[in-house]
């Protein structure tokens, strides 16, 4: 009898793929959006910081003047002590929490909302940003760390500056035993073996022979089993060069 495949046994939800809540220390969000948010401003204090092995980016605890504390991605160059402050009315300066429509074209954002009040979703890796482009109608344009342009409402809050601990992944791991200390804090599975060197019942392209055997290319449709390799995709192997180029 074969064996359940690696996406299968991660989507039925057992133990040994799930991250349990209890080791991650803090929820990051931004604050309600109350009257407050929506028109005024709140000031408040970088009080501490944690690295809290649930998120890539460090964090930083903010406490404002009416006594709520947030947690929230660290931005370059803060330090404990600085002010943060939040609200629609709230002045222009580092990690500041402003609506998209108060930041000015080609300033620098991060933790930005998809929607309003959501507490803050893209853009919070070490290092990354979206800038924005252009404003026009209560639409916001910001161009991704991805390069890709999209469209937010210009009420969708985000945090001005950039996110710290930018070029994290140069650092070279040197070992397989820092890579096994560095998945076991986030609960990851590792290490992952590819399907070439499974055996024939676990895995499609598992068998004695150190290639696949057939074709990678998987349709749309496939059943779980068999949903593996190169899905839906356009086109595999190395591109041909055009002969009228070559002539």
């Amino acid at each position: 009898m074969g064996k359940l495949l690696k996406q299968q046994r991660r989507g039925k939800g057992s133990g040994a793929y799930r991250a349990p809540s209890h080791r991650y220390g803090a929820k990051v969000a931004f604050r309600p959006l109350d009257e407050v948010e929506k028109s005024g401003s709140l000031r408040g204090a970088v009080m501490k910081f944690e690295d809290d092995p649930g998120h890539q980016t460090v964090l930083m605890m903010v406490r404002f003047v009416d006594g709520t504390e947030i947690w929230l991605p660290a931005a370059e160059g803060i330090a404990i002590g600085d002010e943060v402050c939040t609200g629609a009315a709230a002045p222009m300066a580092r990690s500041a929490i402003l609506p998209l429509s108060r930041v000015p074209e080609g300033g620098y954002v991060f933790n930005i909302e998809r929607s309003p009040g959501d507490g803050g979703k893209l853009a919070r890796a070490p290092g990354s940003y979206a800038v924005v482009s252009a404003r026009e109608h209560g639409i916001v344009y910001l161009k991704m760390p991805s390069h890709h342009t999209v469209e937010m409402q210009a009420t969708c809050r985000a945090q001005v500056g950039i996110t710290c601990g930018g070029g994290r992944l140069e650092r070279p791991l040197l070992k397989a035993g820092a890579n096994h200390y560095k998945k076991h804090a986030q609960n990851r599975k590792w290490p992952v073996n590819r399907g070439v060197h499974m055996s024939a019942y676990t895995h499609p392209f598992g068998g004695k022979q150190h290639h696949k055997g057939r074709g990678s290319a998987t349709s749309r449709g496939a059943p779980p089993g068999r949903k593996v390799g190169h899905i839906a995709a356009r086109s595999t192997g190395r591109r041909k060069a055009n002969r009228d180029e070559n002539q």
